[in-house]
């Protein structure tokens, strides 16, 4: 130790003050976003809400309840590096008074020659259509459509993609391409050995004050099948399918269209997007919902046909801050039945046509503050043959929401 030279008090201020410089630039590598919305929502008797706890007032005509819909933290590596290979790691929380669970856990990765492709793998939102994908901090509604959310609950999925695109001023850059295959059961654990393919092909435009653009995608997978019961349509009622078999899948395909339209005109930015949905989904007697589970199914399988589309009219007024919404959206789970011939054959509530008509207000407070005003108008059709669907269903929901984005 004799030896040992000691560092005068100039040295120690150098040494230390690297030492704090490289932990800040580790730190200077994690970004962290999030935003908070906190609702309240005013509904009739039979209304589902987002917030609050079960009914247990059911026999009020009008009910109301308060709590946090959404409250998200991401933390973000931008400068995520493997060699010359350079990415992003993400993870996303979501935070309310109902518990603590996670939204996204997913690292990208992006080849260093030309960086056209990059590698997305972990949970991370579904490459299929607009709506999916669109940031419920952004979007002009409290919630998606109802197509989307049955046929893509919670909008993520495990598994891994390629992102195809060409570098910014290419030529081909308007055209981008996600294709991947995933685990199929939401943002839960995977349960079984198959993986579906998602695949979204879109193009993008844009102009001094026009922005076009339009996507196709496909969906092709399975949902396992819990028992040896197994039904599809044949005219106009379900039939037993023959040699049906408990470890077996039924088809679950998709096809989707989607497009969008932006106009920056002297009234305003006028937003116009629509989303169309149809193809074949299995699900249980009482619904059509995709598979979301811990657990592999036990109940009987019913094949369906099924049609989903919604539109979106956002009109800013002029240069100010405000807002106005519409929207109608509309979700078939069996187009083979409609109206009193829902619940003979063997069908039941999961074959009953829902649709909404909303209208909404948004006021841009700040940066960082968001006010909305939302009013859905739900509809259901309407059958002889199911209780409590012989008339339409009371369960209309105002929601006013003030979100905080970080």
């Amino acid at each position: 130790m004799a030896q040992e030279v000691e560092q005068t008090p100039l040295e120690k201020v150098q040494t230390e003050t690297e030492r704090i410089g490289s932990i800040v630039d580790d730190l200077s590598k994690w970004k962290i976003s999030g935003y908070i919305q906190g609702d309240l929502q005013i509904g009739q008797k039979d209304a589902s809400f987002k917030v609050g706890a079960t009914k247990a007032d059911a026999d009020q005509s009008v009910l109301n309840r308060f709590g946090i819909r959404r409250g998200r933290i991401k933390f973000a590596n931008t400068e995520l590096e493997l060699g010359q290979v350079k990415g992003t790691a993400v993870f996303q929380l979501d935070i309310t008074e109902k518990g603590v669970g996670f939204k996204d856990a997913y690292f990208t990765l992006t080849d260093p020659w030309g960086g056209w492709a990059t590698l997305k793998a972990g949970v991370f939102d579904r490459p299929f259509g607009y709506e999916v994908s669109y940031s419920s901090s952004s979007r002009e509604t409290p919630e998606r459509s109802t197509g989307c959310i049955t046929l893509f609950p919670d909008e993520r999925d495990l598994g891994a993609m390629f992102v195809i695109q060409a570098p910014k001023g290419h030529v081909l850059n308007p055209f981008k391409l996600e294709t991947g295959l995933f685990a199929g059961n939401g943002i839960k654990q995977e349960t079984d050995n198959r993986k579906d393919w998602i695949s979204h092909l879109s193009y993008k435009k844009t102009y001094d004050n026009i922005q076009w653009g339009l996507g196709g995608s496909l969906y092709l997978g399975g949902v396992y099948q819990g028992t040896n019961n197994v039904y599809e349509m044949s005219g106009k009622e379900f039939v037993a399918v023959n040699n049906a078999k408990v470890g077996e899948y039924s088809t679950r395909c998709y096809y989707g269209l989607d497009g969008q339209f932006l106009l920056n005109s002297g009234a305003g930015l006028t937003t116009l997007r629509a989303e169309m949905i149809a193809g074949k989904q299995p699900g249980a007697l009482g619904d059509s919902k995709s598979p979301n589970a811990s657990t592999l199914p036990t109940i009987d399988t019913y094949r369906r046909d099924f049609l989903s589309y919604n539109i979106y009219l956002i009109q800013d007024l002029g240069e100010s801050k405000h807002s106005l919404v519409a929207k109608y959206d509309a979700y078939d789970p069996n187009t083979k039945l409609s109206g009193n011939e829902v619940g003979l054959g063997g069908s039941g509530k999961g074959d009953v046509k829902k649709y909404n008509v909303g209208f909404g207000y948004l006021y841009r407070m700040s940066n960082n503050f968001r006010l909305m005003a939302y009013y859905d108008m739900a509809f259901n059709e309407k059958t002889q043959n199911i209780s409590g669907y012989n008339s339409n269903i009371k369960d209309n929901i105002f929601t006013l929401r003030l979100q905080y984005k970080f």
